[in-house]
């Protein structure tokens, strides 16, 4: 490996362990939804019905069933998501957005939006941003 591609490793590393860390901290200083929460409910906002199959909701979110599980259950237990049977088989569970969990979803957004902007998207500019999503899409999709 290259002294440059070392570095560039090296630096993507830390970007994605802190990148997580400083939105979690934002959010928690906002006294809203934790990270992991608003990250299950901005998934469950963008599909037909707001409803997804746990197991799909847990691949979206580069979580395991379990992880995504106990995560279901916080936001059951306030009524920000419910639980029900799915019609395709009766087997799987589907989460469900409910009106209340996309209000918490709307009301925590502005300080994701904000979070974000600070850590990311203010050092990515222009063509930057431009030429570093075409990477960053190719590294996502490579197999």
């Amino acid at each position: 490996m290259s002294a440059a591609e070392d570095a560039f490793i090296r630096a993507l590393s830390r970007v994605l362990l802190a990148m997580p860390r400083a939105v979690e901290h934002d959010m928690a200083r906002g006294g809203l939804l934790p990270l992991s929460e608003y990250t299950a409910l901005m998934h469950l906002s963008e599909v037909e019905g707001r409803t997804m199959r746990m197991s799909e909701l847990a691949s979206v979110s580069n979580l395991s069933l379990s992880g995504m599980t106990r995560i279901v259950d916080r936001l059951e237990r306030r009524s920000l998501v419910k639980r029900v049977r799915c019609d395709e088989d009766g087997r799987g569970w589907n989460a469900v957005l409910t009106d209340a969990g996309l209000a918490a979803l709307t009301e925590s957004w502005p300080i994701h939006l904000a979070s974000v902007r600070r850590h990311i998207l203010d050092h990515v500019q222009g063509e930057d941003l431009n030429q570093l999503t075409k990477v960053l899409q190719r590294i996502a999709t490579d197999p």
